[in-house]
């Protein structure tokens, strides 16, 4: 197969990895920076440019978009499906997948357990706000972010207020969500690939740190999931129509709660595991280019 790897970092661990892996299983694969791409647009003919050529020939691609370039990438992918190529991850789900209202709404919507959540933009009611999800301390985000950024903890009303008013002024729209304090700091990643969890691990916050985020300093230790863990990623990741997805959730009395489905997850819980999650991709790969692309069944 003629596999294409869509990835702004050639050097880029989770990049080597799928490259290795794929040239380990016979395929020719290359790396395009999707962000150095342009399309072409006329009736029947999607084109992919890159580097002064015409993109073609290619049977499957793996998407590696970052959250800065969403809407780009998407866009690049997109295009790719138009061609009927397959990709491990459509365009529509990493647009899905970034906006977390909209995957609060969704996850809410399939019975996913989620914390209980508010979304708000200009508003003047910050009390009745922070009143539906049970008063401080409480966790603020902005809709668009990852790997822990635009997160805050607001550990009193007054903060929370503030915090609050601050987005309020900067036009940003964003989401109070009830703390949990039984978590402590800590988190799972699951990582699903077919609807299937290949891997898993208990994310600790490094120091005072309530984000256990790797890329935020936290570390990580294997963990086996119970059953209902393992469901809940799955049907997490169902819900939000992704075949790829890293499905972070929380421990807590009401059972697994679910904080975000990521669509380019990381490949440091292979570190931490030792579990080959590259190789899962690109049998996946494998086999699903050849029964073709499946339908959005999301519907939102």
């Amino acid at each position: 197969m003629n596999i294409a790897i869509l990835s702004k970092g050639s050097k880029n661990y989770s990049t080597l990895r799928l490259f290795e892996e794929a040239k380990a299983h016979g395929h020719n694969v290359r790396v395009i920076n999707y962000a150095k791409c342009f399309v072409t647009l006329e009736q029947n003919n999607p084109v992919v440019n890159y580097k002064g050529e015409v993109v073609s020939g290619v049977d499957a691609i793996i998407p590696r978009i970052s959250s800065r370039l969403t809407n780009y990438g998407a866009s690049i992918v997109r295009q790719f499906e138009m061609q009927n190529v397959f990709t491990t991850t459509s365009s529509i789900s990493i647009v899905r997948a970034r906006d977390k209202l909209r995957s609060m709404q969704l996850l809410s919507k399939s019975g996913v357990g989620i914390p209980k959540t508010v979304f708000a933009r200009e508003t003047a009611d910050y009390e009745g706000v922070l009143e539906q999800v049970g008063g401080a301390p409480v966790i603020i985000k902005v809709a668009r972010g990852t790997h822990g950024t635009g997160v805050v903890l607001a550990e009193t009303r007054k903060a929370a207020l503030a915090v609050m008013q601050a987005f309020n002024v900067e036009g940003v729209n964003f989401l109070v969500q009830e703390y949990i304090s039984e978590s402590q700091g800590e988190d799972i990643r699951a990582f699903v690939v077919n609807g299937q969890v290949i891997a898993s691990m208990l994310r600790k916050s490094k120091d005072e740190d309530f984000r256990s985020n790797l890329h935020q300093g936290g570390v990580g230790i294997p963990v086996k999931l119970t059953d209902i863990e393992r469901k809940t990623a799955q049907k997490a990741a169902k819900a939000m129509g992704l075949s790829v997805a890293g499905v972070d959730m929380l421990r807590s009395e009401r059972g697994p709660l679910v904080l975000e489905v990521n669509a380019s997850p990381g490949f440091g819980i292979e570190q931490v595991t030792g579990r080959n999650v590259a190789a899962s991709i690109i049998e996946y790969t494998e086999h699903s280019a050849k029964t073709g692309r499946r339908k959005d069944k999301v519907g939102a």
